[in-house]
């Protein structure tokens, strides 16, 4: 059940400047529907949130990149490869007591002290672990997900971290058979330069927007809108993301992709 968020009008006219066409080869993209944000800000201001993660939202933009993306009063929407479940937290209060969130976590990147706050902050947040190569979601059970600062990590490898290499494309399958007919994936990621993915991500952990776009479209996706709301000018990509000179600065791409309706 997809009950439409209504929208501020200052917001709708941000959301309008930032949005772009995904390539000139592709033709006129569609806008990001025209939501106001009462729902998504009160969300964001929810005073049980922690202070880290408050300091993260001027970075982030969450009210905005939400609006853009689309998300829904009633969606069932899943936060992938959570982390501390930043986006978690703000999902479960946006989408209403109709949606439901779930927030998926590689056994990899478990922590459970984090974890079992934010079960306390939000006991309807479910978590779902799984090892991070075998990533199996199931079938048409999602309506809106969002992937901020991960999806270059699908192209790393990691003996410290237990992490093996995995192909991209079978976590996008897995990921497409998730996602209902009309299904909205938004992904933020740090840009990276043209290259060798995985020797980008080793060195930087960052990634190239064209191969994000080239791996969502074999995987059946459609790019329906970009935003430079994120972008950082003065990032060189040519600096890790934990530098201290950029992090939490980085030039961030903003993408929103759509399973196509049947």
């Amino acid at each position: 059940m997809r009950l439409p968020i209504v929208l501020t009008g200052a917001l709708a006219l941000t959301l309008a400047a930032c949005a772009q066409t995904a390539n000139e080869d592709q033709g006129e993209v569609a806008m990001a529907p025209s939501l106001s944000t009462e729902s998504i800000y009160a969300a964001v201001a929810n005073e049980a949130r922690t202070e880290r993660a408050r300091e993260l939202d001027d970075s982030r933009k969450p009210a905005e990149v939400l609006a853009f993306f689309g998300l829904e009063q009633g969606d069932d929407a899943a936060d992938l490869i959570s982390g501390g479940g930043y986006w978690a937290e703000i999902l479960a209060r946006a989408v209403g007591e109709d949606g439901s969130v779930t927030a998926l976590e590689p056994e990899q990147f478990y922590n459970e002290e984090a974890w079992t706050a934010l079960a306390q902050r939000e006991p309807g947040v479910a978590l779902e672990r799984y090892r991070f190569e075998a990533f199996e979601p199931g079938d048409e059970r999602i309506d809106f997900a969002i992937m901020n600062l991960v999806y270059h990590d699908l192209y790393w490898e990691s003996e410290e971290y237990d992490v093996p290499r995995s192909e991209p494309a079978d976590y996008l399958a897995a990921l497409y058979s998730m996602m209902r007919p009309g299904g909205i994936v938004g992904v933020i990621d740090h840009v990276g330069n043209a290259g060798d993915a995985r020797a980008t991500v080793e060195e930087y952990h960052r990634i190239d927007p064209q191969v994000i776009r080239d791996d969502f479209a074999k995987a059946g996706f459609v790019l329906e809108a970009e935003s430079d709301m994120l972008a950082n000018p003065d990032d060189t990509h040519e600096i890790s993301v934990f530098d201290p000179s950029i992090r939490g600065k980085t030039d961030r791409v903003v993408m929103k992709f759509v399973k196509p309706a049947e």
